[in-house]
């Protein structure tokens, strides 16, 4: 073979897997003009149990406000990858979601994907979200949409070149996006099939305890076997029986309704924010969380 017929072939190639790439890094918002019905009319009162579980009030309230309801953004995340502005998603309707349509948010949670066709990055949990029911979506569109409008947007996030280039964020989805809906697992009943999905898919729990490989998505084989905090502030603990060895399902549902642990030491930093949220759920969905992370397959806790 002559050396310009490889240097054409091997040009070629490139120019295929260019153009796969290419294909494969597009957004694909999982829901078109055929669903804008679906996400419209939801129940704002179940709604604001979606938003407790999903600790978005502890992300997207304007930091040193009292009023966590306030949902003009402005926080930001100090990741490893550079630093990320948390978005307004007030109803205002020029610096929030306020023209947002129910379909909208629905691509955001379940998708990763904007009102404009663009990729969001994962800061945003939507590896999580993206496991939602579209009711739960629904419904928590229509809370967002009973909250005070608030002015201002935040700055864009400070990312390094080339994670600048969104559209390089479709190859990572198509790694590490999980959108399969949650099947019946056989010989559970609806206590901890319910404890599964706020644990794994609304309350993300898994986000901060795991660690991550290099690319950012979690390891599976640290699934909530506790990791270094993502802003740095720390390490989140385990929290498969390995690190929960000695506590019962009382114990964990009485943490997440006061943040007291069985020793009588109260949780801090990350995690009482957490637990002001949940303290907010049923108690049947408190204890239906404790049920499931209690039946976690023990994991070793990684290294900081």
């Amino acid at each position: 073979m002559t050396r310009r017929r490889l240097l054409g072939l091997l040009g070629a190639a490139g120019l295929t897997m260019a153009g796969l790439a290419w294909q494969t890094s597009a957004p694909r918002p999982g829901f078109g003009e055929d669903a804008v019905t679906r996400f419209e009319g939801g129940d704002a009162t179940r709604g604001a149990r979606v938003f407790a579980a999903g600790d978005c009030g502890s992300c997207h309230a304007g930091p040193g406000q009292a009023d966590r309801l306030r949902l003009g953004g402005g926080r930001v995340l100090a990741a490893p990858f550079g630093r990320f502005h948390v978005p307004n998603i007030s109803p205002h309707p020029r610096d929030g979601i306020g023209a947002w349509r129910g379909v909208d948010l629905a691509n955001a949670l379940l998708s990763g994907v904007s009102p404009q066709g663009a990729h969001y990055y994962p800061a945003f949990p939507y590896v999580a979200y993206a496991r939602m029911t579209p009711e739960d979506v629904a419904d928590l569109f229509a809370y967002l949409r009973s909250l005070p409008p608030v002015e201002g947007r935040p700055p864009p996030h400070e990312l390094p070149f080339p994670l600048t280039i969104r559209r390089s964020l479709g190859l990572w989805k198509f790694l590490f996006l999980d959108t399969t809906p949650f099947e019946p697992v056989a010989g559970r009943d609806a206590e901890w099939h319910r404890g599964r999905y706020l644990v794994e898919a609304v309350a993300h729990c898994a986000e901060c305890h795991s660690s991550r490989n290099a690319a950012g998505a979690i390891r599976g084989a640290t699934r909530h076997a506790g990791g270094p905090d993502p802003e740095g502030m720390g390490f989140a603990p385990n929290i498969t029986p390995t690190g929960l060895q000695g506590w019962g399902e009382t114990d964990l549902t009485r943490l997440l309704a006061t943040g007291e642990r069985p020793d009588g030491r109260r949780v801090g930093a990350g995690m009482a924010d957490v637990v002001f949220n949940t303290a907010q759920l049923p108690e049947a969905d408190r204890r239906a969380m404790a049920r499931y992370i209690l039946s976690l397959p023990p994991r070793p806790t990684p290294q900081p």
